[in-house]
């Protein structure tokens, strides 16, 4: 069984869906892999050392995917629209694993079940015990949680801890997060690693045992009840606790140095937290990262891609900020892959069992029909 890695070809797209070393495991499996030339450039990662690993390297993506059994993917493959049909370079009855981002984009996802494509959406793995180490969305999202604080550190231009010399006492930054999922986590506890005084807001309740056990003080919503999903996401708040919740928050504002936002709600724009009134408010050369800023952003100001000055406020938007860790990043991501398709496959062929929950939770397309139930209407 062939095994594809394409070169990812979306704006600001880094990672790779493989390393060497998961090369190596594939081909203990039993597979053959074929990488892209280039594919892991972005990542550190030569075709060299591919080849060294075990797979052969071909020259542009038809010559990886076109015959293979299996494509591997970070990104959603491009379409015609973008200049690049790598959807039609697949053969039917292919399988597709990537960070496909179906719940938004689903008239992708009905291109592959018209083209007799198995898709698998890695965001969709179920937060089961026996698929943590598939879990994508949280190892790509630890790093973003780290870099956002890089980044923020970066502009704001000042210190982030207490520093005390002779010449004077430096006061240690203030560093507000908002959501305390994995991405905001992590944030928090590398502020707190760079010396920062931070605090942290969730709508989800079991968020302030954790925000407090990394050290930080939680800023605690109004009373909103249960806004955790089953699978452990926020809820939307209503339009009243919405509003209770921006004028605790426009207070809280005022006092920060740096707002790290990392709401996230799973097929929906992304919640605004901040508007441009409370940016108003903050001190002149604070600094807003908005991780959710390609879902819709959690600040109104914020722009894709851009670093925006308004009120004297830096807001970074910068797109796939994992991406800035690529080499980290593909690593964790490479592993999360093999461990998705390992159990998959058996003496070096597919053997799907299509009753398994995680199959079951991630499967999008199969035998030319959308069969995930949040896509299909099932």
């Amino acid at each position: 069984m062939k095994v594809a890695i394409p070169k990812e070809r979306r704006t600001d797209e880094r990672r790779v869906a493989a390393t060497p070393d998961t090369v190596k495991k594939l081909i203990q499996l039993g597979c053959t892999v074929a990488v892209e030339s280039g594919a892991g450039v972005g990542a550190n990662l030569s075709d060299e050392a591919f080849q060294a690993a075990g797979a052969t390297i071909a020259k542009d993506a038809e010559g990886a995917v076109g015959d293979a059994e299996v494509v591997l993917r970070v990104q959603r493959p491009l379409e015609a629209a973008d200049g690049n049909d790598e959807i039609a370079m697949m053969k039917q009855g292919a399988v597709l694993v990537g960070l496909l981002d179906p719940l938004v984009h689903k008239a992708q996802v009905a291109a592959y079940a018209a083209r007799g494509i198995v898709s698998f959406a890695m965001e969709l793995v179920p937060r089961i015990s026996r698929a943590q180490t598939m879990d994508a969305l949280s190892s790509q999202s630890n790093l973003a949680g780290y870099r956002a604080v890089i980044e923020a550190a970066e502009a704001f231009g000042k210190a982030l801890p207490l520093m005390m010399t002779a010449a004077g006492t430096i006061a240690p930054a203030k560093v507000f997060v908002m959501g305390a999922g994995v991405a905001g986590l992590q944030a928090i506890a590398t502020a707190k690693r760079l010396g920062a005084v931070v605090s942290g807001t969730d709508v989800r309740k079991a968020a302030a045992e954790q925000v407090e056990s990394l050290g930080a003080t939680f800023l605690a919503p109004p009373d909103v009840g249960d806004a955790e999903t089953k699978g452990g996401y926020a809820k939307e708040l209503d339009a009243e606790k919405q509003r209770q919740q921006a004028v605790i928050t426009s207070e809280h504002l005022k006092k920060q140095d740096i707002v790290i936002c990392t709401a996230l709600i799973p097929g929906r724009p992304a919640p605004v937290l901040i508007t441009e009134d409370m940016v108003r408010g903050m001190k002149a050369g604070s600094v807003i990262v908005d991780l959710a800023v390609e879902s819709g952003g959690n600040c109104t100001l914020s722009k894709p891609g851009e670093k925006v000055v308004a009120h004297g406020v830096s807001i970074l938007g910068y797109r796939n900020i994992t991406s800035r860790v690529a080499v980290d990043a593909s690593s964790l991501y490479a592993r999360n892959l093999l461990n998705f398709l390992t159990p998959l496959v058996k003496a070096g062929a597919l053997a799907i069992d299509w009753n398994d929950e995680i199959v079951t939770g991630t499967l999008l397309t199969r035998d030319g029909k959308v069969v995930h139930p949040r896509l299909s209407g099932a």
